[in-house]
């Protein structure tokens, strides 16, 4: 049991105690109102996901300062930030691409619907951002295609590194079909023009934003097939699925509030008359 002098003591310093609270507490309000704190920087607290793109202008390319740009990628930022992250843009050629995303080195690629290389590698996202269009183009003195079967016997352009949803494939197996590569987009167009090939199997966009040079003019097509572009996220990494929902979940909440184009209903797609079953 405590002693008289021992409780003044204990109440004197439970009084000192609770001035010296007081004036501490009031020093720190004080602090607060004359300089509030800088807000933490969100990005932060935000997992990084590594997006690999390749050279597919206008959807993906790397700009003059080195950085990714393009339709497709712009509506990858938006959706990544919604969906809670920040992202690194890797640039890549079309096969170191799919060594990434097979060994998980990038988690996820704006992409093509079905294609081949990517179907066990990969998910998809349900939502699609983009349409793409492949065409046969050619000059105005070949004839326009009506039926695919009308591509036999001829000399094809194609672009090197490209699949083309497994045509690429199917075409290397056919003893008629004469293929000759070109390293991009223009030089394909050059190599048409030189009369190097009867056609060049490229898709719509990219050619069109190049059709400018004399000559030009002189090019036509015909829808082979469209297709739809996706994210494909890399099955090597455990957290695909989570990403994918978040992409889907992200992209729909954006496309209510009219930032992205609006949601489609998917469905088979176009195919000119004697496409192969790929």
């Amino acid at each position: 049991m405590d002693c008289p002098s021992a409780v003044l003591f204990k109440n004197g310093y439970r009084k000192r105690g609770l001035a010296l609270m007081v004036v501490c507490t009031a020093c720190l309000l004080g602090f607060a109102l004359a300089s509030p704190p800088a807000l933490a920087d969100p990005t932060q607290t935000r997992q990084i996901l590594q997006v690999g793109y390749m050279e597919f202008p206008p959807f993906t390319y790397q700009n003059s300062r080195g950085q990714a740009a393009g339709e497709f990628i712009d509506i990858t930022r938006k959706v990544v930030l919604e969906a809670g992250y920040t992202t690194e843009f890797v640039f890549l050629p079309p096969s170191r691409l799919l060594l990434h995303l097979r060994n998980g080195t990038v988690d996820l690629a704006p992409s093509l619907s079905g294609t081949p290389l990517l179907v066990y590698e990969t998910l998809e996202s349900w939502v699609s951002p983009v349409t793409l269009e492949l065409h046969a183009w050619h000059l105005n003195t070949t004839e326009t295609l009506k039926t695919f079967d009308q591509i036999k016997h001829k000399r094809v352009i194609v672009i090197s590194g490209y699949n083309y949803g497994g045509l690429m494939s199917w075409m290397e197996k056919q003893s008629d079909i004469a293929l000759t590569e070109a390293p991009g987009h223009r030089a394909a167009i050059e190599m048409l023009k030189r009369n190097r090939g009867d056609y060049l199997l490229d898709y719509h966009k990219p050619v069109q934003e190049l059709l400018s040079a004399p000559g030009d003019e002189n090019l036509h097509s015909t829808k082979l097939l469209s297709r739809e572009g996706v994210w494909v996220f890399a099955l090597s990494r455990p957290q695909a699925e989570i990403w994918r929902e978040q992409f889907d979940d992200a992209y729909i909440r954006l496309a209510e509030k009219g930032e992205v184009p609006p949601l489609r209903r998917l469905g088979p797609g176009y195919k000119i008359t004697g496409f192969p079953n790929l």
